[in-house]
């Protein structure tokens, strides 16, 4: 079962996340910061929705630390959040960051089904 790390700091929509994947066949982890999330990566989930305005660590500091370290730069990582600059979104997209979804623009089953592309189980 592909393991998911959803770093997301605003409890409802961490947890809402986290009942849709799960119902959706992952195995989920979370983390509510920056800080727990970069930790969290080290234990190599298959892939990481990633938001970016978090307390202790921003989501682009933490996908600069994934994907500078040798041992995580090959995981998956979905920006999700309500930033929607394009600025914001080249930076993600240039440091590595696999899309760019805009949580109002998405359902939490969306995730379900970004997950199931990402792993070919369509």
């Amino acid at each position: 079962m592909p393991k998911i790390l959803v770093v997301e700091d605003e409890a409802p929509i961490r947890e809402m996340y986290e009942l849709t994947l799960k119902g959706g066949g992952f195995d989920v982890e979370t983390a509510a910061d920056g800080e727990s999330g970069l930790k969290a990566a080290s234990n190599h989930p298959d892939l990481i929705f990633l938001d970016i305005m978090l307390p202790k660590m921003n989501g682009i500091d933490i996908l600069r630390n994934i994907k500078n370290n040798p041992e995580t730069k090959d995981i998956p990582v979905i920006m999700l959040t309500n930033l929607g600059q394009d600025s914001i979104i080249n930076e993600a997209l240039n440091l590595g960051a696999r899309e760019f979804l805009i949580k109002v623009q998405i359902s939490p089953f969306d995730l379900v089904e970004k997950a199931k592309e990402i792993f070919g189980m369509s």
